[in-house]
């Protein structure tokens, strides 16, 4: 039977089948179950900048709005569930799951400004975080700030963060660089252990009837996975950091390809959320199975396999495929015999 057992970010994981953010993690009971099935290791849902900053306003304003406080007592928070500041209900749901499961726990931070995320980053280390995930979700909305610049400033962020603990840190990133490869490369000098490629955007609608802005986030499906393998496949040869995948993993079948492509762990959201935490076993099964069909002896000896530099046809990866493909469209009959 292939040995799942690999190396992420520097922890030892049994396993690349990792439990991603998601609302999975708010629950130590399906958090335990994913474990038991299976997964080496979960990140916990994301500490976003923004949630802090409104829950900080919000006790402020109320502060403000207490006539009968005096100049001493005005600077005290009140004790309420109401303004639950800083860190401490993400750092109590951390602890829960310590103590709850042995494997790794990354806690995940999602923000764009430096701001105070150095200070959370070390109170995530010292309430037992095994690595922390920094979450570079943005969308650029100003015509004034160019990629470069957008650039810098979340390089900065990784930069403070990772200067400021000791744990590994690893970036998950989106796919809208002008280069993708370049842009890890300063992450990898900034001192990241890791990198995961890609963030899945929250893409509003426009509900016709309402007409109003249709506010949703739609599961992934397994069709989100080619942008993520031809990201690994080219960010595998380029790179010494630990990389992952999220997004589009539904099945044993799906981790295999990512690991050929060069992911040392699949993060699984949708799936989970979808047939349950336990449906860890089954990817975890087909992904041996398919191991064991191909030959291979452990899923690192498999990793890589087809990435840019190792596959049959490397330019497969690149965009004279591209060219190929649009010829073999050109060339069917099918389609030009429609009315």
């Amino acid at each position: 039977m292939a040995d799942l057992r690999t190396e992420w970010l520097g922890l030892a994981l049994a396993s690349p089948v990792v439990v991603s953010a998601s609302p999975i993690s708010r629950d130590p009971d399906a958090v335990a179950a994913a474990v038991d099935a299976g997964a080496g290791a979960v990140v916990l849902h994301s500490l976003f900048e923004e949630q802090l900053v409104h829950e900080q306003m919000a006790a402020f304003r109320f502060l403000d709005s207490r006539t009968d406080l005096d100049a001493e007592s005005s600077g005290i928070v009140p004790e309420s569930d109401v303004f639950p500041l800083g860190a401490e209900p993400y750092l109590a749901e951390l602890r829960r799951l310590r103590e709850r499961v042995d494997e790794p726990v990354v806690a995940s931070l999602n923000g764009t400004t430096p701001g105070g995320w150095t200070g959370y980053a070390r109170e995530l280390e010292a309430g037992g975080a095994s690595a922390l995930e920094l979450n570079l979700y943005e969308v650029p909305t100003s015509a004034d700030e160019s990629g470069a610049q957008a650039e810098d400033r979340q390089v900065e962020v990784v930069t403070s963060v990772v200067g400021s603990v000791r744990i590994p840190v690893t970036v998950k990133i989106s796919p809208f660089y002008a280069s993708v490869p370049a842009f890890v490369r300063r992450l990898e000098r900034a001192g990241v252990r890791g990198v995961t490629v890609f963030n899945r955007f929250y893409q509003p609608d426009i509900d016709l009837d309402a007409l109003d802005v249709d506010r949703r986030l739609l599961p992934s499906t397994p069709a989100e996975l080619p942008l993520r393998l031809h990201a690994l496949a080219i960010l595998s040869p380029a790179t010494t950091l630990s990389l992952g995948c999220t997004g589009g993993v539904h099945s044993g079948e799906d981790a295999a390809k990512a690991i050929l492509a060069g992911a040392h762990v699949v993060q699984v959201a949708t799936a989970l959320l979808t047939h349950g935490p336990r449906h860890v076993a089954a990817i975890r099964e087909r992904l041996v199975s398919w191991l064991d069909e191909k030959g291979y002896r452990s899923s690192a000896e498999a990793r890589g396999v087809l990435d840019a530099s190792t596959a049959p046809d490397p330019h497969a990866w690149a965009r004279l495929n591209y060219a190929r493909m649009l010829d073999g469209w050109r060339s069917r009959e099918d389609w030009r015999r429609l009315p």
